[in-house]
């Protein structure tokens, strides 16, 4: 008697194994979704801009990209989505500029610039 429980038990374990539409073509797999710029990547374009605008006004005449590096590795995204939104990030750039990571990484780019003039 227990072979008939068996033999259903191992019929329905298997069921789940057959295909269910044999002459049927699978479906087309799903295309993976659409990579766009990420709103941080849109932040920080937008941040970098404004501090580039901002280093340029501190040290007219000099290229102040190395230094807005500079700034831009040392912010925090919460950082740069507010200079971003701002029309005066002048004291959150400054703010930035003054932490002892920034001031020396600014450093640094400022003697590559001059061991390269």
């Amino acid at each position: 008697m227990r072979l008939p429980l068996i033999l259903t038990a191992a019929a329905l374990a298997l069921s789940g194994c057959v295909v269910q539409n044999p002459g049927m073509a699978p479906g087309p797999a799903p295309l993976p979704p659409v990579a766009g710029p990420s709103p941080d990547a849109a932040v920080r374009s937008s941040a970098r801009v404004v501090v580039n605008r901002e280093m340029a006004r501190r040290l007219p005449g000099a290229n102040v990209a190395p230094y807005t590096d500079c700034v831009m590795s040392n912010a925090t995204t919460a950082e740069l989505a507010s200079i971003a939104d701002s029309a005066n990030a002048s004291g959150a750039v400054a703010a930035i500029v003054g932490r002892p990571a920034t001031s020396q990484c600014i450093a640094g780019a400022a003697a590559a610039a001059k061991r390269t003039a």
